[in-house]
Protein backbone atom coordinates (compact mmCIF):
# COMPACT_ATOMS: atom_id res chain seq x y z
CA UNK A 1 0.00 0.00 0.00
CA UNK A 2 1.55 3.25 -0.75
CA UNK A 3 1.69 5.88 1.99
CA UNK A 4 1.53 8.83 -0.41
CA UNK A 5 -1.28 11.24 0.66
CA UNK A 6 -3.82 11.75 -1.19
CA UNK A 7 -5.77 15.37 -1.47
CA UNK A 8 -7.74 15.67 1.83
CA UNK A 9 -11.07 18.01 2.67
CA UNK A 10 -11.82 19.78 5.73
CA UNK A 11 -14.22 17.41 8.16
CA UNK A 12 -16.36 20.77 8.82
CA UNK A 13 -17.15 20.66 4.81
CA UNK A 14 -18.13 17.19 5.39
CA UNK A 15 -20.62 17.18 8.08
CA UNK A 16 -22.12 20.03 6.03
CA UNK A 17 -22.24 18.00 2.90
CA UNK A 18 -24.56 15.74 4.99
CA UNK A 19 -26.72 18.14 7.28
CA UNK A 20 -27.23 20.22 4.11
CA UNK A 21 -28.11 17.47 1.68
CA UNK A 22 -31.85 15.97 2.12
CA UNK A 23 -30.96 12.86 4.28
CA UNK A 24 -27.94 14.77 6.16
CA UNK A 25 -29.99 14.87 9.30
CA UNK A 26 -29.91 10.97 10.71
CA UNK A 27 -30.86 9.79 7.49
CA UNK A 28 -28.97 6.84 5.86
CA UNK A 29 -25.92 9.16 4.77
CA UNK A 30 -25.37 10.17 8.29
CA UNK A 31 -22.24 8.47 9.42
CA UNK A 32 -19.48 9.16 12.16
CA UNK A 33 -16.62 11.31 10.60
CA UNK A 34 -13.04 12.09 11.49
CA UNK A 35 -12.49 15.34 13.47
CA UNK A 36 -9.96 16.80 11.48
CA UNK A 37 -9.43 15.97 7.83
CA UNK A 38 -11.02 13.15 5.45
CA UNK A 39 -8.85 11.94 2.54
CA UNK A 40 -10.57 13.01 -1.21
CA UNK A 41 -11.69 9.02 -1.78
CA UNK A 42 -13.74 9.10 1.77
CA UNK A 43 -15.11 12.23 0.23
CA UNK A 44 -15.95 11.27 -3.05
CA UNK A 45 -17.68 8.07 -1.14
CA UNK A 46 -19.38 10.54 1.15
CA UNK A 47 -21.03 12.19 -1.94
CA UNK A 48 -21.95 8.67 -3.72
CA UNK A 49 -23.99 8.12 -0.79
CA UNK A 50 -25.73 11.64 -0.93
CA UNK A 51 -26.17 11.28 -4.36
CA UNK A 52 -27.54 7.58 -3.97
CA UNK A 53 -30.06 8.76 -1.68
CA UNK A 54 -33.90 7.81 -3.05
CA UNK A 55 -34.69 11.45 -2.44
CA UNK A 56 -31.60 13.13 -3.55
CA UNK A 57 -31.87 15.32 -6.88
CA UNK A 58 -30.03 16.98 -9.38
CA UNK A 59 -29.32 20.27 -7.97
CA UNK A 60 -28.67 18.53 -4.71
CA UNK A 61 -24.89 19.84 -4.92
CA UNK A 62 -25.90 23.30 -5.54
CA UNK A 63 -28.71 23.30 -2.33
CA UNK A 64 -26.18 22.34 -0.24
CA UNK A 65 -23.63 24.93 -1.54
CA UNK A 66 -26.21 27.70 -0.69
CA UNK A 67 -26.93 26.08 3.04
CA UNK A 68 -23.18 26.36 3.94
CA UNK A 69 -22.07 28.38 7.12
CA UNK A 70 -18.83 30.42 8.29
CA UNK A 71 -18.01 27.24 11.02
CA UNK A 72 -18.44 24.85 7.72
CA UNK A 73 -15.56 26.32 6.09
CA UNK A 74 -12.93 26.22 8.96
CA UNK A 75 -10.99 29.28 9.77
CA UNK A 76 -12.04 30.14 5.88
CA UNK A 77 -15.43 31.18 6.85
CA UNK A 78 -14.53 33.35 10.03
CA UNK A 79 -12.20 34.92 7.94
CA UNK A 80 -14.85 35.83 5.36
CA UNK A 81 -16.73 37.36 7.63
CA UNK A 82 -13.47 39.34 8.74
CA UNK A 83 -12.46 40.85 5.38
CA UNK A 84 -12.54 44.38 4.15
CA UNK A 85 -14.64 43.31 1.14
CA UNK A 86 -15.51 40.74 -1.70
CA UNK A 87 -12.05 41.56 -3.26
CA UNK A 88 -10.27 40.80 -0.19
CA UNK A 89 -12.24 37.67 0.85
CA UNK A 90 -11.51 36.10 -2.83
CA UNK A 91 -8.03 36.70 -2.21
CA UNK A 92 -8.30 34.96 0.97
CA UNK A 93 -10.22 32.00 -0.56
CA UNK A 94 -7.43 32.24 -3.13
CA UNK A 95 -4.80 31.25 -0.61
CA UNK A 96 -6.82 29.28 1.87
CA UNK A 97 -8.96 27.63 0.20
CA UNK A 98 -6.52 24.06 0.81
CA UNK A 99 -7.26 24.32 4.47
CA UNK A 100 -11.22 23.14 3.18
CA UNK A 101 -10.16 21.31 0.68
CA UNK A 102 -6.94 20.30 -1.39
CA UNK A 103 -8.82 19.12 -4.53
CA UNK A 104 -9.07 22.07 -6.20
CA UNK A 105 -7.99 25.59 -6.54
CA UNK A 106 -10.00 29.04 -6.46
CA UNK A 107 -8.19 31.67 -8.64
CA UNK A 108 -9.60 35.57 -8.74
CA UNK A 109 -8.62 36.69 -12.39
CA UNK A 110 -8.99 40.79 -12.63
CA UNK A 111 -9.85 42.01 -16.26
CA UNK A 112 -11.23 45.49 -16.89
CA UNK A 113 -14.60 46.25 -15.27
CA UNK A 114 -15.28 43.01 -14.22
CA UNK A 115 -13.14 39.66 -12.61
CA UNK A 116 -13.72 35.70 -12.27
CA UNK A 117 -13.35 33.86 -9.53
CA UNK A 118 -12.28 30.28 -11.22
CA UNK A 119 -12.68 27.04 -9.27
CA UNK A 120 -10.63 24.39 -10.77
CA UNK A 121 -10.61 20.76 -9.31
CA UNK A 122 -6.98 19.46 -8.87
CA UNK A 123 -8.04 15.74 -9.27
CA UNK A 124 -9.55 13.89 -12.32
CA UNK A 125 -12.61 15.18 -14.13
CA UNK A 126 -14.32 11.72 -13.74
CA UNK A 127 -12.89 11.66 -10.00
CA UNK A 128 -15.50 14.24 -9.15
CA UNK A 129 -19.45 14.60 -9.61
CA UNK A 130 -20.06 17.88 -11.18
CA UNK A 131 -22.47 18.05 -8.08
CA UNK A 132 -19.58 18.42 -5.83
CA UNK A 133 -18.59 21.45 -8.18
CA UNK A 134 -21.65 23.34 -8.42
CA UNK A 135 -21.52 22.77 -4.47
CA UNK A 136 -17.97 24.60 -4.17
CA UNK A 137 -19.40 27.28 -6.44
CA UNK A 138 -22.70 28.03 -4.75
CA UNK A 139 -20.94 28.29 -1.66
CA UNK A 140 -18.40 30.63 -3.02
CA UNK A 141 -21.78 32.78 -3.84
CA UNK A 142 -23.30 32.10 -0.49
CA UNK A 143 -20.23 33.23 1.52
CA UNK A 144 -20.12 36.73 -0.78
CA UNK A 145 -23.53 37.27 0.36
CA UNK A 146 -21.83 37.31 4.04
CA UNK A 147 -20.51 40.68 3.56
CA UNK A 148 -22.74 42.18 0.32
CA UNK A 149 -26.19 40.90 2.10
CA UNK A 150 -28.41 38.30 0.70
CA UNK A 151 -29.77 39.93 -2.14
CA UNK A 152 -26.51 40.32 -3.93
CA UNK A 153 -25.64 38.52 -6.81
CA UNK A 154 -23.42 38.10 -9.60
CA UNK A 155 -22.99 38.83 -12.46
CA UNK A 156 -22.63 35.27 -14.57
CA UNK A 157 -21.69 31.72 -13.15
CA UNK A 158 -20.29 29.29 -15.51
CA UNK A 159 -19.75 25.56 -15.16
CA UNK A 160 -17.78 23.08 -17.36
CA UNK A 161 -20.54 20.15 -17.10
CA UNK A 162 -23.66 20.03 -18.93
CA UNK A 163 -26.83 21.08 -17.15
CA UNK A 164 -28.66 17.99 -15.41
CA UNK A 165 -32.12 18.57 -14.34
CA UNK A 166 -34.09 22.14 -14.72
CA UNK A 167 -32.67 25.60 -15.23
CA UNK A 168 -34.77 27.63 -12.72
CA UNK A 169 -33.14 26.23 -9.23
CA UNK A 170 -29.71 27.78 -10.50
CA UNK A 171 -31.37 30.94 -11.53
CA UNK A 172 -33.10 31.04 -7.68
CA UNK A 173 -30.22 29.83 -5.98
CA UNK A 174 -27.27 31.87 -7.82
CA UNK A 175 -29.47 34.93 -9.30
CA UNK A 176 -27.77 35.51 -12.28
CA UNK A 177 -27.36 33.86 -15.94
CA UNK A 178 -25.64 30.42 -15.57
CA UNK A 179 -23.97 28.80 -18.63
CA UNK A 180 -23.09 25.09 -18.59
CA UNK A 181 -20.61 23.49 -21.07
CA UNK A 182 -18.68 26.35 -20.52
CA UNK A 183 -14.35 26.55 -20.63
CA UNK A 184 -13.89 27.28 -16.90
CA UNK A 185 -15.97 26.85 -13.35
CA UNK A 186 -16.55 30.76 -12.81
CA UNK A 187 -18.33 33.49 -10.79
CA UNK A 188 -18.09 36.64 -12.48
CA UNK A 189 -17.99 39.92 -10.60
CA UNK A 190 -17.92 43.24 -10.88
CA UNK A 191 -14.83 45.51 -9.92
CA UNK A 192 -17.01 47.76 -8.25
CA UNK A 193 -18.73 45.23 -6.11
CA UNK A 194 -15.18 43.54 -5.35
CA UNK A 195 -13.58 46.86 -4.50
CA UNK A 196 -16.48 47.64 -1.98
CA UNK A 197 -15.08 47.93 1.74
CA UNK A 198 -17.56 47.03 4.15
CA UNK A 199 -18.79 49.56 6.93
CA UNK A 200 -17.88 47.13 9.89
CA UNK A 201 -14.08 46.53 9.83
CA UNK A 202 -12.12 45.00 12.54
CA UNK A 203 -8.40 45.39 10.85
CA UNK A 204 -7.38 44.08 14.22
CA UNK A 205 -9.67 40.76 14.62
CA UNK A 206 -9.18 40.01 10.37
CA UNK A 207 -5.08 39.97 11.56
CA UNK A 208 -5.72 37.29 14.25
CA UNK A 209 -8.05 35.27 11.48
CA UNK A 210 -5.21 35.51 8.74
CA UNK A 211 -2.55 34.30 11.66
CA UNK A 212 -4.18 31.59 13.07
CA UNK A 213 -4.90 30.34 8.87
CA UNK A 214 -1.01 31.03 7.80
CA UNK A 215 -0.50 28.35 10.79
CA UNK A 216 -2.96 26.17 9.84
CA UNK A 217 -1.43 26.42 5.97
CA UNK A 218 2.13 26.18 6.89
CA UNK A 219 1.19 22.79 9.12
CA UNK A 220 -0.55 21.52 5.91
CA UNK A 221 1.72 21.83 3.31
CA UNK A 222 4.79 21.35 4.94
CA UNK A 223 5.27 17.79 3.55
CA UNK A 224 2.42 17.38 1.40
CA UNK A 225 4.07 18.97 -2.24
CA UNK A 226 3.56 17.11 -4.89
CA UNK A 227 7.46 16.22 -5.13
CA UNK A 228 7.51 14.98 -1.45
CA UNK A 229 4.43 12.53 -2.18
CA UNK A 230 5.97 11.13 -5.45
CA UNK A 231 9.17 10.48 -3.35
CA UNK A 232 7.56 8.62 -0.50
CA UNK A 233 5.75 6.52 -3.56
CA UNK A 234 8.95 5.67 -5.01
CA UNK A 235 10.13 4.56 -1.58
CA UNK A 236 7.75 1.61 -1.82
CA UNK A 237 7.65 1.00 -5.35
CA UNK A 238 8.61 -2.08 -7.94
CA UNK A 239 11.90 0.11 -9.93
CA UNK A 240 12.09 -2.61 -12.49
CA UNK A 241 8.90 -1.62 -14.19
CA UNK A 242 7.96 1.98 -13.20
CA UNK A 243 6.54 5.42 -14.86
CA UNK A 244 4.70 8.34 -14.01
CA UNK A 245 1.14 6.67 -14.18
CA UNK A 246 1.62 5.06 -10.88
CA UNK A 247 1.90 8.11 -8.46
CA UNK A 248 -0.51 10.07 -10.53
CA UNK A 249 -3.11 7.46 -10.05
CA UNK A 250 -2.16 7.14 -6.16
CA UNK A 251 -2.73 11.14 -6.47
CA UNK A 252 -6.53 10.64 -8.10
CA UNK A 253 -4.31 13.16 -11.35
CA UNK A 254 -3.27 13.09 -14.56
CA UNK A 255 -0.12 11.97 -15.81
CA UNK A 256 0.25 15.77 -17.61
CA UNK A 257 -0.98 17.13 -14.01
CA UNK A 258 1.70 15.55 -12.28
CA UNK A 259 4.32 16.50 -14.73
CA UNK A 260 3.07 20.13 -14.40
CA UNK A 261 3.12 20.25 -10.66
CA UNK A 262 6.54 18.79 -10.42
CA UNK A 263 7.89 21.32 -12.88
CA UNK A 264 6.18 24.20 -11.09
CA UNK A 265 8.09 22.83 -8.00
CA UNK A 266 11.33 22.92 -9.60
CA UNK A 267 11.90 18.97 -10.15
CA UNK A 268 10.10 16.27 -12.87
CA UNK A 269 9.68 13.00 -13.11
CA UNK A 270 12.96 11.62 -13.92
CA UNK A 271 14.87 13.56 -11.51
CA UNK A 272 12.64 11.95 -8.98
CA UNK A 273 13.16 8.71 -10.64
CA UNK A 274 16.74 9.03 -10.61
CA UNK A 275 16.87 10.01 -7.17
CA UNK A 276 15.08 6.77 -5.70
CA UNK A 277 17.05 4.40 -7.72
CA UNK A 278 20.47 6.07 -5.97
CA UNK A 279 19.52 5.96 -3.06
CA UNK A 280 17.97 2.16 -3.01
CA UNK A 281 21.43 0.95 -5.18
CA UNK A 282 23.14 2.33 -2.03
CA UNK A 283 20.79 0.86 0.63
CA UNK A 284 21.56 -2.56 -1.18
CA UNK A 285 25.12 -2.25 -1.79
CA UNK A 286 25.62 -1.11 2.38
CA UNK A 287 23.18 -4.08 3.60
CA UNK A 288 23.47 -7.18 0.75
CA UNK A 289 25.85 -8.87 -0.72
CA UNK A 290 23.88 -8.90 -4.14
CA UNK A 291 26.18 -9.01 -6.94
CA UNK A 292 25.76 -6.07 -8.93
CA UNK A 293 24.24 -7.78 -12.29
CA UNK A 294 21.55 -8.68 -9.39
CA UNK A 295 21.09 -5.24 -8.13
CA UNK A 296 20.77 -3.87 -11.59
CA UNK A 297 16.92 -4.71 -12.18
CA UNK A 298 16.11 -4.17 -8.84
CA UNK A 299 16.46 -0.26 -9.43
CA UNK A 300 15.12 -0.54 -12.46
CA UNK A 301 18.26 -0.85 -14.62
CA UNK A 302 19.27 -2.80 -17.43
CA UNK A 303 22.32 -4.22 -16.17
CA UNK A 304 25.71 -4.38 -14.29
CA UNK A 305 27.43 -2.07 -16.41
CA UNK A 306 24.07 0.20 -16.67
CA UNK A 307 24.68 0.62 -12.83
CA UNK A 308 27.92 1.10 -12.80
CA UNK A 309 27.76 3.78 -15.46
CA UNK A 310 24.96 5.59 -13.83
CA UNK A 311 26.15 5.05 -9.74
CA UNK A 312 29.54 6.64 -10.55
CA UNK A 313 27.65 9.67 -12.01
CA UNK A 314 25.65 10.00 -8.83
CA UNK A 315 28.39 9.22 -6.06
CA UNK A 316 31.78 10.61 -8.28
CA UNK A 317 33.00 6.33 -7.51
CA UNK A 318 32.09 3.10 -8.53
CA UNK A 319 30.13 0.73 -6.50
CA UNK A 320 32.70 -1.57 -5.38
CA UNK A 321 34.38 1.06 -4.22
CA UNK A 322 31.26 2.44 -2.09
CA UNK A 323 30.63 -0.91 -0.82
CA UNK A 324 34.32 -1.39 0.43
CA UNK A 325 34.21 2.37 1.51
CA UNK A 326 30.81 1.34 3.41
CA UNK A 327 32.17 -1.90 5.02
CA UNK A 328 35.54 -0.37 6.48
CA UNK A 329 32.89 2.55 7.99
CA UNK A 330 30.98 0.25 9.67
CA UNK A 331 31.69 -1.00 13.07
CA UNK A 332 32.58 -4.96 13.51
CA UNK A 333 30.76 -7.02 15.96
CA UNK A 334 31.34 -6.08 19.58
CA UNK A 335 33.00 -2.95 18.68
CA UNK A 336 31.63 0.31 18.94
CA UNK A 337 30.25 2.82 16.66
CA UNK A 338 32.99 5.80 18.26
CA UNK A 339 35.75 3.01 18.14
Amino acid sequence: MSTTEPPSVTASYARAVLSGSAQGAGGPTARALPTDRLEFGEMRALWDAVLGAPDAGPHTGLLVGDRIRPEDLHILGHLVLTCAGLGDAALAAERYHPLVSQAGTVTLHRRGADSRIRYRPTVEPAAMHPQQVEAVVSSMVRAARWIAGDDWAPLAVSFTHPRVGAAEPYVRVLGCPVAFDAPENAITVGNEDLDRRRPLYDPALDALHRAYAERLLERLTAEVTTAARVRRWLEHAVLADVGPEGPAEALNIGVRTLRRALHAEGTSWRELLDAARRDRTGRLLETTALPLDRIAPLVGLSGATALVRAFTRWEGMPPGAYRSRHRHAAPGPGRAAGG
